[in-house]
């Protein structure tokens, strides 16, 4: 066999090891992680809930998500192990938000709101004058009543 119908197999084989050896990597990070928790820690679910360690056990942890409020979870199902001072920050808002980028708005409000959008005149998008409406409404009344009631379109019949 030539070298160059080889090549190809060999280039999928080496990818397939490497995004292999990379996952296992990662999952033996996470792995220790969860081992090297200590009760008073504080973690992040994969749910996305925050909670200190109260106890841990080989399987499972004991979390308390709340002052006197205690859960018990599977080890897999920490997400992620925080610093103390970040954990106070997310959960307590303390320190200060240090941040060099410009701050994203939570809506798009900010986007089209401008300073002169005061002088621009609104549109009404409230209810119509009742006057307008009800004199629309008579006319249409009036306009049914005049036309026949047994005015038959066609494929209709009386045929029950």
């Amino acid at each position: 066999m030539n070298i160059v119908t080889l090549l190809p197999f060999i280039v999928l084989i080496g990818a397939m090891f490497l995004m292999t050896r990379s996952a296992k990597k990662k999952q033996q990070a996470a792995a220790q992680m969860r081992n090297e928790m200590q009760p008073g820690t504080g973690v992040r679910t994969i749910g996305g809930m925050y909670a200190t360690v109260k106890e841990v056990h080989d399987d499972t942890i004991l979390l308390e998500v709340a002052p006197g409020v205690h859960a018990v979870y599977a080890k897999n199902a920490v997400g992620a192990v925080l610093e103390d001072e970040e954990y106070n920050r997310i959960v307590h808002g303390d320190g200060d938000l240090k941040i060099d980028a410009p701050v994203v708005p939570d809506d798009a409000s900010s986007l089209t709101e401008s300073a002169d959008s005061d002088d621009v005149a609104r549109i009404d998008l409230g209810k119509k004058d009742e006057a307008g409406e009800a004199g629309k409404a008579h006319d249409a009344a009036d306009v049914a009543a005049d036309e026949p009631k047994d005015k038959k379109t066609d494929g209709e019949s009386d045929a029950k």
